[in-house]
């Protein structure tokens, strides 16, 4: 995590965030109404919400599609365009895991049953919640 933050990165993160949030996809827009205002499980998730650090002495930053930083948890909605960024996804996944996140990806296909997906990411929480006690 970085702990230098500079305010001009900061600046445009905030900025694409919120461009990001004004255009939320249909799929997007359907799990956010699930989870928004500590409806799940009464954990507190946020979209399309920045995350810093640093890649080899640079800053940078990734944009979470949902985070619930209480379950350190990453929620990603896949449309059909993450078919060919597979590669770049891992490398994604696997520096938001070192960072201390759980990712959980789901293809937008999956939201037709958005109670199997609630379910997928109720085992997460539950699954969480026992390893913390």
């Amino acid at each position: 995590m970085s702990f230098n933050r500079d305010p001009k990165l900061i600046k445009i993160a905030k900025q694409l965030c919120r461009d990001l949030r004004k255009s939320q996809t249909p799929e997007k827009k359907i799990l956010w109404e699930r989870i928004r205002n500590r409806k799940f499980f009464g954990k507190k998730f946020y979209r399309q919400y920045p995350i810093f650090y640093d890649q080899l002495g640079k800053e940078t930053f990734y944009i979470a599609d949902f985070l619930c930083f209480e379950c350190r948890l990453i929620i990603e909605l896949d449309g059909k365009i993450h078919l060919k960024r597979k590669g770049i996804d891992k490398i994604k996944d696997n520096n938001l895991l070192s960072l201390g996140f759980k990712v959980i990806r789901i293809k937008n296909e999956e939201l037709q049953d958005i109670d199997e997906v609630l379910g997928k990411i109720s085992k997460f929480i539950i699954t969480n919640q026992r390893n913390s006690l």
